[in-house]
């Protein structure tokens, strides 16, 4: 945490303007990678870090304290490496993940589809084989680092046509993939750096050493992988929004003072009593976070329900906890480019991103009944 917040006070914070009008945040990427921490999120014994979700967690909140598209960025590569550091062969070891421990290579996910929306589970993108490899006919959304990243773990229908329905297989697309290319450039209100584009997979093709694990693993990837650290990089970076937007507050108290009587706002007992409560809202939902990746680390049995629920729990509080700092600081923090203006674009988007909130709540609850996640 210590180096990624370097990285995120040397570089990313002059960069924040830049960042915010939708350019890419390279600097940063290079940077985390230059600091050791490409590897974050693969085992020590593939040569990585092996901090596990707690580590991914630290990352992301300091990136995400001073500026979340950057946050968000390296978060995907986190989850993208880890996925791939799962059941690696040697290949893959060789051409990718020593490339990603080394902090030459950036990965990320692309697993959202236009037809399927929240549901990435059940992508429509097809694998087909050939007698010379695989390949690849489909489209994803929202894929952050888009056109960027050197390479994309993508979700495909398995291959084999007596699979069951909705099972699906995993497949590491290099990013100079003939037939790979990219449309419709990010324009959402907020996370404006993160690159998120659509991408077309055209006749991809691949060798069958580029499918992960084995044909049809996805679902285990899914919910062993790609959920605890998706939840965690994003939980982290989300924190890391509301703990800035809470900073702003304690400044703006701390150092205001009235001119017409001299008395500081912090001597004000009403705003004390309400930056008290954010103050709460914020460290009870940091417990949560790291807590959950703790127990998700350990294999712990409440893993599953507490990871579900962080994710859900930090977008309230980012958006909450930025809402009533802009109150309290009134009319300054409400100027176009403030501090808290960004951080509420950029903290809005955590209830919609998937999973969203509305589902996570129901596979918290699904998970305290003893209830598969994806039943009926």
């Amino acid at each position: 945490m210590t180096r990624a917040s370097e990285v995120a006070e040397t570089v990313a914070r002059p960069l924040v303007a830049r960042t915010d009008s939708g350019v890419w945040p390279a600097e940063v990427l290079a940077a985390m990678q230059a600091a050791g921490l490409g590897g974050l999120a693969a085992p020590r014994q593939l040569g990585g870090s092996g901090l596990g979700l707690r580590g991914v967690v630290a990352a992301g909140e300091a990136l995400g304290r001073v500026d979340a598209s950057a946050g968000l960025c390296f978060g995907m590569h986190c989850v993208a490496t880890a996925v791939i550091a799962a059941k690696p062969t040697e290949r893959q070891r060789k051409e990718f993940l020593d490339a990603i421990v080394a902090g030459e290579h950036l990965t990320t996910l692309a697993l959202s589809e236009p037809g399927t929306g929240a549901h990435f589970w059940l992508p429509q993108t097809r694998l087909t084989r050939e007698p010379d490899g695989m390949r690849i006919d489909g489209e994803k959304s929202f894929v952050t680092n888009g056109s960027r990243a050197d390479s994309y773990v993508v979700s495909t229908v398995a291959a084999d046509p007596d699979a069951p329905v909705g099972e699906f297989s995993c497949v590491l697309v290099p990013g100079d993939a003939a037939g790979l290319s990219w449309v419709d450039g990010w324009d959402g209100i907020g996370m404006r750096g993160n690159s998120s584009q659509r991408a077309k997979l055209e006749g991809v093709r691949v060798t069958e050493d580029h499918l992960l694990g084995a044909e049809g693993d996805q679902i285990w990837f899914v919910f062993e992988v790609v959920a605890p650290f998706f939840l965690m990089a994003m939980a982290g970076t989300y924190l890391g929004v509301a703990q800035a937007s809470l900073d702003e507050a304690i400044e703006h108290l701390g150092t205001r003072a009235h001119s017409h009587t001299g008395r500081r706002l912090a001597a004000e007992p009403l705003l004390q009593h309400r930056l008290g409560e954010l103050w709460a809202q914020v460290e009870r939902t940091r417990r949560l976070v790291y807590w959950a990746a703790e127990e998700a680390d350990a294999g712990g049995p409440a893993a599953l329900g507490a990871l579900t629920s962080a994710k859900a729990e930090v977008a309230g509080c980012a958006v909450h906890v930025t809402n009533e700092a802009m109150t309290l600081v009134g009319g300054i923090g409400y100027r176009d480019r403030s501090p808290l203006e960004r951080h509420l674009r950029d903290a809005r988007a955590a209830d919609v991103m998937s999973p969203t909130t509305d589902l996570l709540r129901i596979w918290t609850g699904r998970a305290a009944l003893g209830l598969p996640l994806l039943g009926e």
